[in-house]
């Protein structure tokens, strides 16, 4: 297993063609600051261009908490013009994590509140654990879910739950957050990160051409019509018919082996 680090606060850990993506700020409880934000755009910048990664599991070092959301000491220091400024640098960490072009699954356990429950919510798949409190409280301090909240809850459990979770500011525990959509898989306490890598060593497995056609038609068939939805599952599809993987994958069908993916 090789690691590379970016800045102080994000590990890239590879297990062969799984990448796990670390928040590795544990005395803030991975509060985002600016330069922990800096880290996850760079560190989602060079994913997205290694062609060798087919799945990201993002994790956490902290034992208490996924990540607590953006770090209000530092927020809070910083001048009206200051705050102005900072924002495309938050926008890009979350938005790094939503454009990452292969599927990504969360590891959450502890507290995954705010920006860190925001993070979440940019991955593909969310993995919880029993001791995962999750929750978008940023009206109770004066603002507004500004990670993509407003936008990622709503389609993931539907427009009337985001809005009563917005809205009251609470947080929701392992079992209500299974029950209500917000998370997909609730494991015991302590196996969020071995069942995230299990699960996304198991989509590494698949073709890495099709992974990415896959995800590309997922998201951007989102909102739309029916019509409009199949339109981009085609285009998706044309983008793969041809491919080396689609030859490999008939190909080792028909001889009962394992595929071995060119990825092109």
């Amino acid at each position: 297993m090789s690691e590379q680090r970016f800045g102080e606060h994000v590990v890239i850990k590879r297990h062969e063609h799984v990448a796990e993506f670390v928040l590795d700020r544990p005395k803030a409880m991975n509060a985002v600051s600016s330069a922990m934000a800096r880290s996850i755009a760079a560190a989602c910048d060079a994913l997205a261009d290694d062609k060798d990664v087919r799945a990201v599991v993002l994790t956490s070092s902290n034992e208490r908490a996924f990540c607590v959301g953006a770090d209000l000491k530092e927020r809070n220091s910083l001048s009206d013009a200051e705050l102005v400024r900072q924002r495309p640098t938050a926008r890009a960490a979350y938005t790094g994590v939503l454009d990452l072009p292969v599927p990504t699954v969360a590891a959450v356990h502890g507290f995954a509140l705010g920006g860190g429950f925001e993070l979440a919510l940019a991955c593909d798949v969310i993995v919880a654990d029993a001791t995962a409190v999750v929750g978008l409280p940023e009206v109770s301090v004066g603002v507004i879910p500004g990670g993509g909240g407003t936008q990622l809850l709503p389609r993931r459990v539907g427009a009337a739950r985001a809005a009563e979770l917005i809205f009251s500011a609470r947080r929701v525990e392992a079992a209500e957050a299974r029950e209500l959509g917000l998370v997909d898989q609730l494991v015991a306490a302590g196996g969020d990160r071995d069942e995230a890598l299990a699960l996304a060593a198991r989509i590494a497995a698949n073709s890495p051409v099709g992974l990415r056609a896959a995800k590309r038609a997922l998201r951007l068939g989102q909102g739309l019509d029916l019509r409009a939805g199949l339109e981009v599952e085609d285009a998706a599809w044309r983008s793969v018919a041809f491919s080396g993987d689609r030859a490999e994958g008939v190909a080792a069908f028909a001889e009962k082996r394992k595929p071995v993916w060119p990825g092109e």
